[in-house]
């Protein structure tokens, strides 16, 4: 029986549900129906079309049979669903061959799971159904969408392998399936995979490439490695399965000339799309200067920024938080300040071990240390504050308007001015002197 390949528990779902529930949500499943294709053309744009074009007929036909379907098993779990499930793969085949991903497809599945949910608990209050019963009939409600959207895979990819026609093809296809973000079901992969005839690794590394000339591949170099890769896409990217070379150990230049590649780190195959999400967000940092622009980048080596630099508005926002008291400073101040201030926070010891850091004298850090204090308070000895001050010192270098720290840590002692910065004299009474042209 479908439901139980797909859900085991389904058939033990819909046998604890009431068969008297069925008469009750009967009624309402054509202006529910009504309603969830009004939400689907009013959200999701590319369904946004006339209500005579044939595919929305399609797409009203398909929630129909969901309704219809969902609430016959209520009223007898044996219902057949052969119908049902023959209109959703029909789904499937039609968004390949309007040539989209399913990810608006899946999306519709999610708007009406919840729709329905929300129409069959304000008629479960006015009927007063139990509330066991009503968690019983929410669950059975997403198994029953989860069914269909796995159906609508299968159609999706037996259409584009008939129209592939080729081995390449299908594992391209297994390709996306393994890089969309949420995977679909497992047994949906492990029978692209078997289509395929790619071997199941237990875990996998992915990369993100970027053309460093004009050089054109005619084949998978990688084809050997049983890579699964896509070179032809807009954002050209592979999958390998891991094997007993570790990542460093692959001549990736050598397999994959005239490409610059950024290596994800290995991981399971369910975290396929996160490691691409991570590579390809390496690539940009390294475009726009942030880390090296190398032929290979490997991800391990760049955890830290991927860290920080994540969601960069809300790093942007760190940084101009912590950082607020260095702003009242003009640029040059604001850079030799926060460098002193990054030393400390690094090394957390005094003036003479900050000062061999920064190849200035002692005297200079002292009073660049004071001016620290008076600036930024208590918050140098509370341990939260000094983290975030850190964090958002090294995202500084990495972000506007702190910029020019990026060029004063990345250039190294031996790249900045060769000219020492003039001790300043030491006052006699101990009382702080003015640095000699710190600011």
């Amino acid at each position: 029986m479908l439901t139980k390949a797909i859900h085991p528990q389904a058939p033990d779902l819909w046998a604890a549900l009431p068969s008297e529930l069925a008469p009750i949500l009967r009624p309402e499943m054509n202006s529910l129906a009504t309603q969830i294709l009004s939400e689907i053309q009013r959200r999701i744009p590319e369904y946004a079309r006339p209500m005579d074009d044939k595919y929305v007929h399609a797409i009203r036909r398909g929630v129909e049979e969901a309704l219809s379907q969902f609430v016959d098993q209520i009223a007898d779990p044996t219902a057949p669903p052969e119908r049902c499930a023959e209109v959703h793969r029909a789904l499937g085949k039609a968004e390949m061959h309007e040539g989209r991903s399913l990810d608006s497809l899946q999306a519709a599945y999610r708007l009406g799971a919840r729709l329905a949910w929300r129409r069959t608990a304000r008629i479960g209050e006015r009927a007063r159904v139990a509330p066991r019963t009503m968690l019983l009939l929410g669950e059975a409600i997403y198994a029953h969408i989860d069914e269909l959207a796995a159906l609508s895979v299968e159609g999706f990819a037996e259409a584009q392998a008939r129209a592939a026609g080729t081995q390449a093809r299908r594992r391209r296809r297994l390709l996306e399936l393994l890089l969309t973000d949420p995977q679909p079901p497992h047994r949906i992969l492990e029978e692209a995979a078997a289509a395929a005839r790619w071997k199941w690794p237990r875990t996998v590394i992915v990369a993100a490439l970027q053309r460093a000339d004009r050089h054109e591949p005619h084949s998978n170099p990688l084809a050997r490695r049983e890579a699964l890769v896509d070179l032809e896409c807009a954002q050209p990217h592979l999958l390998l399965p891991c094997t007993d070379d570790p990542p460093g150990e692959i001549p990736w230049e050598q397999q994959l000339t005239g490409w610059r590649m950024v290596i994800g780190p290995p991981v399971e195959i369910s975290q396929a799309p996160h490691a691409l999400r991570w590579a390809r967000r390496l690539l940009e940092l390294s475009n726009a200067g942030v880390v090296p622009h190398e032929p290979v980048l490997h991800c391990k080596d760049h955890l830290s920024s991927l860290l920080l630099l994540s969601d960069e508005n809300l790093t942007r926002q760190i940084v101009h938080t912590r950082l607020a008291p260095l702003e009242q400073l003009k640029p040059k101040q604001q850079v030799r300040l926060a460098e002193t201030l990054l030393a400390w926070l690094q090394t957390r010891g005094g003036a003479p071990e900050v000062a061999q850091r920064l190849r200035v004298h002692p005297q200079t850090v002292r009073y660049r240390l004071h001016q620290l204090e008076d600036l930024f308070g208590a918050d140098l000895n509370d341990p939260q504050a000094r983290f975030e001050l850190e964090m958002a010192l090294r995202a500084a270098g990495r972000l506007l308007p702190y910029g020019a720290l990026t060029e004063e840590h990345a250039a190294g002692p031996d790249r900045r001015a060769t000219a020492p910065m003039p001790a300043p004299p030491v006052a006699p009474n101990g009382a702080r002197s003015a640095e000699g042209g710190p600011t």
